[in-house]
């Protein structure tokens, strides 16, 4: 018995449009929520978890809904066809109702960030009504104000500077002083560029300096992007949400409006698209093709992440653009997948290849016993009431197993999302580096990790699913810790945390790979969008929760804590999958691993 990986990856069609849709979501809308609003990382975490509350709710209705359906193209196809086009019609306009926003957001960030340029000229009056008449006083300002939890400093890390030796007003002020020096190095020669105002407009000029001046301006601009300018831009988000925001609330709400409309959009069809899998591949091989279709997932992703990195790299307020790519690029895949894809004809083929290799996907696998040994099978007989109490035991055990897998999946969520809806901002503010240079991150990770997808497969045939979760989650428990203990806003941060963010890429994989199928193990072929349902309440929920609880961390703790939050939710998912007892696949009948991912006929 083989995969019919051809039929696989075009099914898989439908989790690219999902996941090219969700990759770009989970990047984009952090920033535009921080860099538009100025919302803080609770308030940003309450807005990244209504997709989940929504999915919440609607998720298991479209999964059963789709379930009790049948026409002429199938259960799943038609909710895939409707949800999309109504996602992609209503997604271009989720940046588009941010724009005015935006726009005075950025007039005023670039007011705040004009400190950079001079240390004298400057003055500003902040939203509390406090004016400041030099960079000085500002600077002073950001070096002593308190937080508002009461732990630490709202705009300089002091444990850091002092980590430096630069912990005194003094040492800050020195490496304020200059602000931003743009120097260029060309054909041997060392410039400094320094702009002037003739007759209303700016003028760059270069200024030939010496080595050793160019590498002492050099030092004093790495110091002050890692001890000054992460500060500056806690503070101006915090204007921009008091001086704009909260001015004209109207804004926002519209905003929230028009994201409520494509959430309840794409909410519509991700059941019923993910259900089209085991409608069309017998139990026993799902793990493998749950990693084919998380490959396929991947892809998508790999395109959302090539358009939002060239788009930032071009410019860093292209979200329009971005999310209007995005729209196309997701037209066209279903197109292909209405092309390519003939449900009803898959899920024929797919009962007869289980009839042939007597293998059910009608029964649930409760793996409960309904009758005792005879005495000819070389047992004793037992009575009713023993045989009753039997199966009971072990309808309990298949319950708490259930439990087991879906509370696992729920912590396991909690962790892992809880960094990625999250990542955008914490590579941008925390570590300082560009969205460009964030997504890179991103991109990297999701494209080294895909690599182990078939890998992945053969694993959970080999170890089988339970085990090969709970690597997933040593991987990942490891990695966030490496990320809490080592990794600093300094030169070698965002290869640092690349690395580290690999190694949970990779956990991720086995983990999602299997955790889905085991949910499936347990259901029927008439209950397969029902159990769907059932594993994103847990998915969802968790996603739901746990941004705001994330955001709340880094608001009231360093947020470096945020891998350590997240590295607790993981473990506490290990305790659970190490106690579930069901949900692995039966042995497959073929003569090898390596058969179940070879080429069916198509």
């Amino acid at each position: 018995m083989k995969l019919n990986y051809k039929r696989t990856i075009k099914v898989g069609l439908a989790f690219a449009i999902i996941m090219l849709f969700w990759t770009a979501y989970d990047f984009v809308i952090p920033l535009l929520l921080e860099r538009a609003f100025g919302l803080s990382n609770s308030l940003r975490g309450v807005v990244m978890g209504i997709d989940n509350v929504l999915s919440l709710f609607l998720l298991p209705i479209f999964g059963k809904w789709s379930d009790s359906i049948n026409t002429k193209y199938g259960k799943r196809t038609p909710f895939l066809f409707i949800g999309t086009i109504l996602a992609v019609v209503i997604m271009i306009f989720v940046p588009i109702t941010a724009n005015s926003q935006l726009k005075d957001a950025n007039v005023l960030r670039s007011e705040i960030y004009s400190v950079e340029e001079t240390y004298r000229d400057f003055t500003y009056e902040a939203a509390d009504g406090t004016a400041y008449h030099s960079a000085e006083e500002f600077y002073t300002m950001m070096y002593k104000t308190e937080a508002k939890s009461g732990v630490g400093y709202a705009y300089s890390d002091h444990d850091y500077l002092k980590l430096n030796g630069k912990d005194t007003l003094d040492d800050y002020l020195e490496i304020a002083k200059f602000g931003l020096t743009e120097i260029k190095k060309d054909g041997g020669k060392f410039y400094r560029i320094e702009t002037i105002v003739e007759e209303q407009t700016r003028v760059s000029l270069m200024v030939e300096i010496s080595e050793e001046e160019y590498n002492e301006i050099k030092g004093h601009n790495e110091d002050y992007k890692k001890f000054v300018e992460p500060g500056i831009a806690v503070f101006a988000s915090e204007e921009v949400n008091q001086k704009i925001t909260k001015v004209h609330p109207e804004r926002i709400g519209v905003y929230l409006a028009v994201l409520f409309l494509v959430l309840v959009a794409m909410a519509s069809f991700r059941s019923p698209a993910v259900a089209l899998m085991p409608d069309v591949t017998p139990k026993p091989l799902r793990s493998q093709a749950n990693a084919m279709i998380n490959l396929m997932g991947g892809i998508g992703g790999a395109i959302a992440f090539v358009i939002y990195t060239v788009a930032f790299i071009l410019s860093e307020n292209a979200f329009v653009q971005i999310f209007a790519v995005c729209a196309a690029v997701m037209v066209l895949i279903l197109v292909a997948f209405l092309f390519l894809v003939n449900e009803n004809k898959y899920v024929e083929e797919c009962r007869k290849e289980c009839e042939q290799y007597g293998i059910s996907n009608d029964d649930e696998a409760q793996e409960i016993p309904h009758h005792h040994k005879t005495e000819e099978e070389g047992g004793e007989p037992h009575s009713d009431a023993e045989i009753l109490a039997a199966k009971k035991k072990h309808e309990r055990a298949y319950r708490r197993s259930f439990f087991f897998i879906l509370a696992s999946t729920f912590m396991w969520f909690m962790g892992y999302n809880a960094i990625s809806s999250n990542l955008s901002v914490y590579c941008t503010k925390v570590l300082n580096q560009s969205a460009a240079v964030a997504s890179v991150i991103s991109g990297v990770s999701m494209a080294v990790s895909a690599i182990a997808f078939i890998p992945v497969g053969i694993l959970a045939v080999k170890i089988g699913r339970r085990k090969s979760v709970l690597l997933g989650f040593i991987l990942s428990i490891v990695s966030f810790i490496l990320v809490f203990l080592f990794v600093k806003p300094d030169h070698m941060a965002k290869f640092l945390f690349a690395i580290f963010y690999l190694i949970s890429g990779f956990g991720l994989i086995i983990t999602n790979v299997n955790t889905f199928p085991m949910v499936l193990e347990l259901s029927s072929s008439s209950s397969v969008g029902k159990y769907t349902g059932y594993y994103y309440i847990s998915t969802m929920s968790a996603q739901a929760i746990t941004p705001f609880i994330s955001g709340l961390v880094m608001d009231y703790f360093e947020d470096q804590y945020l891998f350590l939050y997240s590295a607790i939710c993981v473990v506490i998912a290990f305790v659970f999958m190490f106690f579930t007892r069901y949900g692995d696949s039966k042995p497959v009948p073929a003569a090898s691993a390596l058969e179940y991912l070879g080429a069916g006929d198509d």
